[in-house]
Formats: C-alpha cells, sequence, structure tokens
C-alpha cells in the first residue's frame, strides 16, 4: 500500500473515467511476464507472558532487521513503520501484525524460498528480544483492548470508518492475519475470466485454509472468524460483489463499482485529510467543498481501491484474499493453489464449466457457510470436501504443466482435502485433548 510519503502531485489535466480504466488496463502483461506475489501476515507476542509484542517491541524488532540484514526503514514523522528491500517491503497492520509483501517472482521454489529467509530474519532479531510469531488466522488469546494499537495516520482513518459502518467494527484489521497471492492477467478477457473462476472458489480455499477457531482464550464456534467477520465488516466494501458474473462486466464495470464508495481519506504533503464519507465520483466532480481546491490524481485512485476488501480484489492484478495465516507449509501452499488453477489454461477453463450454473445464492451460501463448517459444508447435496477434491486435482495439474516441479507445495492441502479436516479442526481436538482446554499450547505449537 502507499505510504504517508506520498506527497501531493499537480495533475496536468483533470482525471476522467477513461484514466482510472485504463489504470486496470496498464495491468495487462503477456504470459511470459506474469509474476506470483505472495503477501502473509503473523502476530508478534511475547514469549514469556504470550501477551501482543507492544510497540517498543516492534521498533525494536524493525530497527535490527534494517540493521542485520540491510533493509531501508520506511518513516513516518520520525517513527520506524516499515522496511523495504528491493522489490520486498515488510510493514505493520493496525493491531501491529507483521506483513511480508513479496516481490513479484517467476516460480513458487523461489516463493517460498523468500518467504522461508523472511522467517529466518524474524526469527533471528525476535528470539533476542524474546518475541516470537504466530502463524494462525486470529489472535487466540488477547482482547482487542490488549491488543498493541500501531500509531499510523491512516489507520486512524480506517478504524473510525469502521466502527461506523460495520458491526464487527475494527477488529477484521486489529486481530486478523491472512495470507494472500497477487496474480496477473494478460488482457481485459482473461482478468474477468481469472476473477470469476476465483472469486466463486475463495470459499473453498477459505475452507481448505480454515486456521482461526479461537478468540479471548477459548474456542469462538467457528473454523475461520477471520472469514466471518468480514461478512460483517463493511458490506458495500467486501464480499462476493456479485456483479463480477454479469455479461457487462469489465474494468469499467469495476471502475463505477469503486467510483461509488466512499473515500478513507486524502495525502497531501505527507498529511491525511478527512474526505467525510464523500465517493471518488465525488471528488471527481468537485463536490467535496472542504476539497475543492485538490485536484484527483492516480495515486488518489490507487490509494481508495486498496480501502476496498471484497475476497477477490482487482489493482493492475488479482488478489486472492480468502485465506487465513498459517504455518509455513501454508504460506507456500496457497499461491501454488492459485497458480495452479489460474496460470493454466486447461484448469482455468475447467474451473469455469464447473461453476458456470453455480447460482449467486449458492455461492453466498458458500461464503456464509463455510467459515462455519468448513470442508464438511454441505453443497448439491455432497460435502464441500469433494469439490476441494477436483479443485485440488486441477491445481495440481496445472502446476505440472507448468514445468517447474511445483507441485510439491500443495503437499500440506491434500492431507486437508483428503480426509476433510481443516487445520483449525485439529487445533480443536488439540485444544479439547492434550491441551487440556488451555489456549497457552498453541503459541509453542504454530510459532514460526
Amino acid at each position: 500500500m502507499p505510504t504517508s510519503s506520498v506527497s501531493s502531485v499537480v495533475a496536468t489535466k483533470p482525471l476522467t473515467k477513461e484514466d482510472l480504466i485504463a489504470y486496470f488496463a496498464s495491468g495487462c502483461k503477456p504470459k511470459e511476464m506474469w509474476r506470483i506475489g505472495t503477501e502473509h501476515e503473523k502476530f508478534g507476542f511475547e514469549v514469556k507472558t504470550l501477551r501482543p509484542m507492544k510497540y517498543e517491541q516492534i521498533t525494536a524488532l524493525l530497527n535490527g532487521i534494517a540493521e542485520r540484514y540491510g533493509w531501508d526503514k520506511v518513516m513516518e514523522k520520525e517513527r520506524i513503520i516499515g522496511l523495504k528491500h528491493g522489490m520486498q517491503s515488510i510493514s505493520l497492520e493496525p493491531g501491529g501484525q507483521l506483513e511480508l509483501s513479496g516481490a513479484p517472482l517467476e516460480t513458487l521454489h523461489q516463493t517460498c524460498d523468500e518467504i522461508r529467509s523472511h522467517l529466518h530474519q524474524v526469527k533471528t532479531v525476535s528470539e533476542e528480544l524474546e518475541i516470537g510469531f504466530l502463524g494462525i488466522g486470529y489472535e487466540p488469546k488477547a482482547s482487542l483492548e490488549d491488543v498493541t494499537i500501531v500509531p499510523k495516520r491512516r489507520f486512524d482513518f480506517i478504524t473510525d470508518h469502521l466502527a461506523r459502518a460495520s458491526t464487527t467494527g475494527p477488529d477484521v484489521f486489529f486481530r486478523t492475519c491472512t495470507v494472500q497471492v497477487n496474480l496477473d492477467y494478460s488482457s481485459e478477457t482473461d482478468m474477468i475470466r481469472k476473477f470469476r473462476a476465483s472469486l466463486a472458489l475463495q470459499p473453498i480455499a477459505t475452507a481448505i485454509f480454515a486456521n482461526s477457531p479461537f478468540s479471548n482464550g477459548k474456542p469462538n464456534g467457528f473454523l475461520s472468524v477471520r472469514s466471518h467477520i468480514y461478512i460483517d465488516s463493511d458490506k458495500k466494501r467486501t464480499g462476493m460483489i456479485p456483479f463480477v458474473f454479469d455479461d457487462s462486466f469489465g474494468f469499467e464495470r469495476y471502475v463505477e463499482y469503486a467510483l461509488d464508495l466512499p473515500m478513507l481519506f486524502l495525502i497531501r504533503n505527507e498529511s491525511y485529510l478527512d474526505c467525510r464519507g464523500m465517493t471518488f465520483r465525488d471528488f471527481m466532480s468537485g463536490k467535496i467543498s472542504h476539497l475543492s481546491n485538490e485536484q484527483p490524481t492516480i495515486n488518489d485512485w490507487e490509494i481508495h481501491i486498496g480501502t476496498i476488501y471484497p475476497e477477490v480484489r482487482l489493482k493492475r492484478y488479482l488478489e486472492m484474499r480468502g485465506a487465513d495465516g498459517g504455518p509455513l507449509g501454508m504460506l507456500c501452499a496457497l499461491p501454488a493453489f492459485w497458480v495452479g488453477l489460474l496460470y493454466d489454461e486447461d484448469s482455468l477453463q475447467t474451473v469455469l464449466d464447473m461453476i458456470d450454473d453455480w447460482t449467486p445464492e449458492e455461492r453466498e451460501m458458500l461464503r456464509t457457510q463455510v467459515p462455519i463448517t468448513g470442508l464438511k459444508t454441505m453443497f448439491r447435496d455432497i460435502p464441500l470436501r469433494h469439490v476441494a477434491e477436483d479443485v485440488l486435482k486441477l491445481a495440481k495439474d496445472g502446476l505440472e504443466r507448468r514445468g517447474y516441479n511445483e507441485t510439491g507445495f500443495l503437499k500440506a492441502l491434500a492431507e486437508v482435502v483428503g480426509t476433510g479436516v481443516t487445520p483449525a479442526e485439529k487445533l480443536l481436538e488439540s485444544y479439547n485433548g492434550e491441551w487440556g482446554q488451555n489456549i497457552d499450547p498453541v503459541f509453542h505449537g504454530l510459532r514460526y
């Protein structure tokens, strides 16, 4: 995401809707230039107390990584808020979660090596600070009041908006962790096909990667509470955006969708300006009276579309957003799953044929039910596990045809899909068994 270092840009001519459409079209790349960009978040905790790490510890961690491994510091008003190293960046989420945004890479081997290297660097520095990091989708023990608040100006606007727009409020940003992959498209038609396939199958990914059954120190009744709380977080900005399946869908339709969503903030000269609920369309038409002197720029648009949170998000690539954070094997498996399905023409077409007669009601049912029942969710009179088996085979076949010897990254998913037992259900089994209904062992079991 763009940071507060963005300054005011003087536009040479007024921004038009055609410019916004062209922004997405500029992401089109020939197949030989398609890349894989993996992002993941993780919770830091004090090893002795299991409480969330404090902001001072976060600062020490970032400084330590920068000094030991040559990362450049990202600052906001003399505070360190992240790191950059080439095309990689490390950033902080509102509740202190540490996120790696990886470089765009050619193979899954490179992506997984990048993740391993990052986790090694984080572990080396954090152990000296008596901090550990947890691979799970939701903070298992700490209350919302106990979470460390990262002092970044943009977060003030986001949390204020969520507190007013949803029943779950800012919880979705303070206590969740996800793993996602960003993938390319070659044309508008290719984008449409990949968007539809990935959006329809996103609940299957949510089920396979479900890994957030605990909150406030006990089971919460869900397999993926992270996925569930997004449902009520802000219905206009989240969800299964059904218009993707309309015949009229394309870059322009997504632009129309984003134009009518409220802007959360504007950045000028390293300062954040309150947009007071006005939409980007209002901004372009000059209707925001207190911002009437500000000329909309393409950077404003880029920031705005980054504050939209559907299950699949369009930028100049497509973001798969449906999976809980988890252990290393699952972090490498998530990009493998989607690359096998979307970067292989045969697998992609088979998925499109499979989902062609799925109704909006069925897709929405999967979205709302899967966080509760996972792969045991019934879909057309059979458990969803059987659909997931077919989908996983398509992913494996797609990876085989890529020819990079990448199918091994799907091994972590084969057991989950074969048994229908999600990572969350395994955690619940341990909680009710060997852990004696004590949440603390999860910090040792899922520590990186």
